[in-house]
């Protein structure tokens, strides 16, 4: 039997995974606390074996709260819910090591499969401080100390489908989403082209339309069009458009 903490700084979103927990079988114990210090001062009375937090929190974020978690002689399994793609990269650009990572809404069947991790993975084989983490099992998250995991969404049920960077070729925006092309497929994320561009900027992304950011390092040809534009070829063969301003630009880092 699982005893579980939840930790989120909004009561509803608290309130609804708690009843989520408390329906889900091999639960002992559902103990809800609103904010991470209110989930320490539990934590110096009881053990638990897994918690689930929040990301982002006032106060003592979920980020800080894990890297405590961490330092635990026997350290509970973490696993992290957010409603935004940013609190999934800033886990794995901070070198945490949880056993899962849920996005809100959050549905019974991802908080089913998260504790069915957790009780497998065991208080013996979890991970210690510096984000080490136990092997043997295919579907756990992998982390890339180097920043180059890159989290989406996976168009079946919910899960995180983690990418590394590299494979990814190009970026559209599709309104309030972007659209990741990887080698691996197609994959929706919640954000805005302008913060791929910035946040990928080390990475070899450019912006070279107002709808698309590209890997410059996937890259094979520059293919001039008429009105003095060109267009990227991939390496999978597509081609992305760049705009007659940012032609200059681009051939000045391609060295043209």
């Amino acid at each position: 039997m699982t005893r579980v903490l939840v930790v989120d700084d909004e009561r509803p979103a608290l309130e609804d995974l708690g009843r989520l927990l408390e329906r889900t079988g091999g639960v002992e114990e559902v103990v809800l606390a609103e904010g991470a210090a209110e989930a320490l001062r539990l934590l110096a009375g009881a053990s638990f074996d897994v918690v689930f937090m929040d990301v982002r929190m006032p106060g003592i974020d979920g980020l800080e709260l894990a890297r405590t978690l961490e330092r635990f002689a026997e350290p509970p399994a973490l696993i992290f819910v957010s409603a935004y793609e940013g609190g999934a990269v800033s886990v794995f650009e901070h070198g945490l090591a949880p056993l899962d990572f849920l996005m809100k809404p959050v549905s019974r069947a991802r908080v089913e499969q998260a504790l069915e991790r957790a009780q497998a993975d065991g208080p013996g084989r979890r991970g210690r401080a510096g984000g080490q983490r136990a092997t043997g099992s295919e579907d756990r998250l992998a982390v890339d100390q180097s920043g180059e995991i890159v989290p989406v969404e996976h168009q079946r049920g919910g899960a995180t489908r983690l990418l590394d960077r590299s494979s990814v070729l190009f970026v559209r925006a599709e309104g309030d989403y972007v659209r990741i092309h990887a080698d691996s497929g197609r994959f929706l994320m919640r954000g805005a082209l302008s913060e791929i561009e910035e946040r990928w900027a080390a990475h070899g992304f450019v912006r070279v339309h107002r709808s698309y950011v590209a890997n410059l390092r996937r890259a094979v040809e520059i293919r001039p069009q008429l009105g003095g534009t060109v267009t990227i070829v991939m390496a999978d063969g597509s081609e992305i458009p760049v705009a007659r301003r940012h032609v200059a630009e681009l051939r000045r880092r391609l060295r043209m």
